[in-house]
């Protein structure tokens, strides 16, 4: 029996994520829009959309129970399921994400290959520019801020969906699994597919932002009119002292963030070192680094079926990550532009448009920016400081919102306190909500008019 019966009766639904599968493989294959993700992610959508393939993967709720489109009961219990017995019952890509993703497991290994293809350098030359890393996080607290007071969505669901902010897939898919794993697939895919959106975004946020005549300051020049009176000595040393001093420092005082940052600091770590650790650096940058980056691909393109991606919760994350996504961007240069207001030495605000974790293209993007103004503006030294910077600020960030205390308490009473009524809550989301916080906000009157 073919596909085409299923097709036909699904009123278009499987046509429109093919068509979405299409312009993801265009987009990586044509436009060159961080194909070694995109390629994957777009398999993975089309694999996962032919019925009868068994490649798409299920969604499990809070109790590990997995219901089809027809209302089939596949598992009642997938947390009780061995990985051979999930992988025959459910097929290879369930198999592969329950093992991989739902796990945790593939987002800490990627970190390991990014801090060995990461250079620290351009940032300990530069180091009063690694604050617009830290900057360009506000647009995630800013948008789990708009997405809490919505009432669409809960405080660990806009934590997850803001996270798509910080521009990194795999953190956003640590922290998605942690806070809200229901949310996985389409936080995944809007994550990555604004990352290879990178250069579409960050233009159209800097011309809505920036003044020509900002665009050409020059940073060479800046720093000859105005140069530093610091030196860093010993380079070699210090990048070796660096990410042993980052994961101590962050382990203390943000523990949850430690999976991340940790195997970011390690994988560099091989790097800087030299020689002696020589094949490991080589093993996880590129062998451990590419199979990962394979299988994540396909697994999260995989969870993109037309039941988990074609309804309005969906679409409500699609926009408010791109609104993240620009917020963040327009958070960095909006951070430069105060910043040029009290200091002699201007920065151009490009270098805050790349606060974001997507590391090397935010800086590849905002050096062609520069140079189409001025063809001798190079910026991409400077560009890195800052994009570099906000690799350890969106892992920390995201330690941030996984820390609980922090997140359901702090936060709540914040919300509350400003009229933002945290009581009232969909079904099967009460356990998330404090008694005493519903308690505080007085009961609406049902005979008000409201």
């Amino acid at each position: 029996m073919t596909a085409f019966s299923d097709i036909i009766a699904s009123n278009g639904t499987y046509l429109i994520m093919y068509l979405l599968a299409f312009v993801l493989l265009y987009l990586g294959i044509v436009k060159h829009f961080e194909p070694l993700l995109l390629i994957p992610i777009a398999f993975g959508v089309l694999i996962a959309n032919f019925p009868g393939g068994d490649m798409g993967v299920y969604q499990a709720d809070e109790a590990g129970r997995i219901v089809d489109a027809s209302g089939k009961v596949l598992a009642e219990n997938i947390w009780e399921m061995s990985l051979p017995q999930i992988a025959h019952d459910l097929g290879l890509m369930n198999f592969l994400y329950y093992m991989l993703i739902k796990t945790g497991f593939l987002p800490p290994v990627i970190f390991m290959g990014v801090g060995a293809l990461t250079d620290f350098g351009p940032m300990l030359r530069n180091l009063r520019l690694s604050i617009f890393g830290a900057a360009a996080q506000m647009g995630i607290f800013a948008v789990l801020i708009i997405a809490v007071a919505s009432g669409q969505f809960n405080i660990k669901e806009a934590a997850s969906l803001g996270i798509i902010g910080g521009a990194d897939g795999p953190t956003a898919i640590f922290t998605t699994i942690k806070l809200a794993p229901h949310l996985l697939a389409p936080i995944a895919i809007a994550a990555y597919s604004y990352m290879a959106l990178v250069p579409v975004i960050i233009p159209l946020v800097v011309k809505m932002l920036c003044s020509e005549k900002e665009l050409k300051i020059n940073m060479k020049e800046q720093d000859k009119l105005y140069p530093s009176g610091q030196k860093m000595k010993n380079e070699k040393i210090i990048k070796i002292i660096f990410p042993i001093a980052v994961t101590t420092i962050v382990a203390l005082l943000v523990p949850s963030a430690v999976s991340l940052i940790g195997m970011l600091m390690f994988g560099n770590l091989l790097k800087e070192i030299g020689s002696d650790t020589s094949r490991l650096f080589d093993t996880i940058s590129n062998s451990i680094m590419n199979t990962a980056t394979v299988f994540l691909g396909l697994c999260v393109g995989a969870t993109m079926t037309v039941q988990a991606f074609l309804n309005w919760t969906t679409i409500g994350i699609v926009v408010g990550g791109f609104f993240a996504f620009g917020l963040s961007i327009a958070s960095g240069i909006i951070m430069v532009k105060i910043t040029n207001l009290f200091s002699k030495k201007k920065i151009n605000p490009l270098i805050g448009a790349t606060g974001l974790s997507a590391v090397p293209m935010a800086s590849r993007v905002c050096n062609e920016i520069s140079t189409k103004y001025d063809p001798k503006n190079h910026v991409l030294n400077y560009c890195m400081s800052s994009n570099v910077s906000g690799v350890i600020g969106s892992a920390v960030a995201a330690g941030v919102l996984i820390y609980r205390y922090v997140l359901k308490i702090s936060f709540q009473l914040f919300l509350v306190d400003f009229g933002v009524d945290l009581g009232a809550r969909p079904q099967g989301h009460s356990e998330l909500w404090p008694k005493r916080l519903s308690q505080k906000m007085p009961k609406s009157n049902k005979n008000n008019g409201r």
